[in-house]
């Protein structure tokens, strides 16, 4: 079906990748700029499980000071500004509000961590903490007259999504095989090289890799794929915690975010989102079920909703709620008795008795440190493949992401840029296309020279174009993959619409990939 699967692939690759998740993308990426040659599967789209369920902040987790976690934060802060930097498009600054709360933490503690905050992870670009009186700064206008002081920090903004898929291109465009909506069905190791057996999932066609070494970036399924699939006697305790967020019409008008305490001891965030939405999570639950069947709860709708309400002066009900989403997160179990305060950090697990092929597993992590995890399981590799021979170790965080080569101040000359090639562009098009594409843009326009060459809307903004483009070059196989992953435009579209989105995509589906 899909020119990708059936593709003549090498007899032998040095790295197969299970997972196309941020963790795979992202190794599947480094290896290859290195000089590796990759393969790597994922069973639905790319990035469609907890990459896609993440509160989109590219953070250090000021919370996680309270864990002494400081590793784990200090390599989070560091990777803000060289995300930023290589993705400049999908990543820009944000600036978070805490409300002091005086029956919770007191403020010398908040000010104690955000001085760590501030100073432990190579601040450069980002501004600095500062004080907030909320009787006379906008951004205490929404909230509840009972708070009178705040602090203003800075963290980052993701479009997590869009992440791994620009990862994964990337690797593509050097060189790695993609296949999505491909899942591994078995795994044996002989000979010091593993014979893999992939499934097309809308075919069923069966394909076998072979590979010097095997990665298991499988996310909420690690352990499934160790025991179920590969047969594998290692094992190491995964701990699946649900987070859940829903989505409301705009809160209020500025551009801050707020970070507020929960009487429990957790935290969540209220965030501008997608310009007329305010984004609410996350909540953190032991989690038992199928990852596939997550969704959120109405105890978790009325937990977000009473946690908001604690601190807006406008109630924040269960029937604002506009969309939601869910997720699991694959964490180490390091036995911490709150779901909350289980670490977030990775761990990596390699398997390579002497004579066989290698088999590194990974369990946890967080978006923000996807890069740095990546350069952690190739280091574990090394040993076990033929000597690298293009980029060095720490490429990644040096060369721009597809999209990515305009300066990280640029974002508004690109958009000005892209209007004076293509005047028929309305303003609000251009920088969503600046947003989700970035230079990349100018390839989804092509050789446009009125709105009439793209085809038509099909909801929203979204043209014809747009959605040949993601078919063929960003593995777009439904128009959920289009909607809610590529873009956010469900948000602005009916059922009808977003049908009508699959009927175009189908018809272009069997084009070849970009290969």
């Amino acid at each position: 079906m899909f020119d990708d699967f059936t593709s003549t692939a090498p007899d032998l690759v040095d790295i197969a990748i299970i997972g196309g998740g941020i963790n795979g993308a992202g190794i599947a990426r480094d290896a290859v700029g290195r000089g590796w040659s990759v393969f790597l599967c994922e069973q639905n789209d790319l990035g469609s499980a907890t990459s896609a369920s993440s509160t989109k902040l590219v953070h250090g987790g000021l919370r996680y000071l309270e864990y002494y976690e400081f590793r784990l934060v200090r390599e989070s802060l560091m990777e803000r500004e060289v995300l930023w930097n290589i993705a400049p498009h999908i990543i820009w600054p944000l600036r978070f509000v805490l409300p002091h709360h005086k029956g919770l933490r007191p403020a010398w503690l908040l000010r104690l961590g955000l001085f760590l905050y501030d100073h432990i992870g190579g601040r450069k670009r980002l501004p600095p903490t500062r004080s907030v009186r909320l009787d006379t700064d906008v951004v205490g206008k929404p909230l509840k007259p009972i708070y009178h002081r705040a602090f203003e920090y800075s963290d980052c903004w993701v479009e997590d999504s869009r992440l791994v898929v620009f990862n994964a291109r990337d690797a593509a465009d050097k060189g790695a095989e993609i296949c999505s909506r491909t899942r591994c069905v078995s795994g044996d190791r002989k000979g010091g090289i593993w014979r893999v057996t992939v499934q097309d999932t809308e075919t069923g066609e069966n394909r076998t890799i072979r590979a010097r070494a095997l990665v298991n970036a499988a996310g909420p399924w690690v352990s499934d794929v160790l025991g179920g699939v590969l047969r594998s006697n290692t094992r190491a305790t995964v701990r699946l915690v649900q987070g859940s967020h829903i989505v409301v019409r705009r809160l209020y008008d500025h551009d801050r975010c707020y970070i507020f305490q929960n009487a429990d001891n957790r935290i969540f965030f209220a965030i501008p989102y997608e310009r007329d939405f305010t984004l609410i999570g996350t909540t953190d639950l032991d989690y038992t079920g199928d990852p596939k069947a997550v969704c959120i709860s109405e105890a978790e709708i009325a937990y977000l909703c009473a946690g908001a309400s604690e601190y807006f002066v406008k109630p924040v009900t269960p029937d604002m709620v506009v969309w939601t989403y869910s997720g699991v997160r694959p964490l180490f179990d390091d036995g911490a008795s709150k779901a909350q305060a289980a670490t977030r950090d990775y761990v990596l697990t390699l398997d390579a008795p002497e004579g066989q092929a290698a088999l590194l597993s990974v369990f946890g992590g967080k978006i923000t440190t996807f890069r740095r995890l990546a350069e952690a399981a190739l280091e574990k590799l090394a040993p076990h493949l033929p000597a690298a021979t293009a980029q060095p170790a720490g490429w990644t965080g040096k060369v721009k992401l597809p999209g990515g080569d305009f300066p990280i101040n640029g974002f508004e000359a690109e958009v000005a840029g892209l209007r004076r090639d293509f005047p028929f562009l309305a303003a609000s098009l251009a920088s969503r296309l600046i947003r989700a594409y970035g230079t990349k843009a100018r390839d989804l326009l092509g050789d446009a020279r009125d709105s009439a060459d793209l085809g038509r809307v099909l909801g929203a903004d979204l043209t014809e174009a747009e959605v040949r483009y993601l078919a063929r070059a960003e593995w777009a196989r439904h128009a959920e993959d289009i909607v809610w992953r590529r873009s956010k435009l469900g948000l602005r579209m009916d059922a009808a619409q977003i049908a009508d989105v699959e009927r175009v995509l189908q018809g272009v589906v069997h084009a070849p990939l970009v290969a």
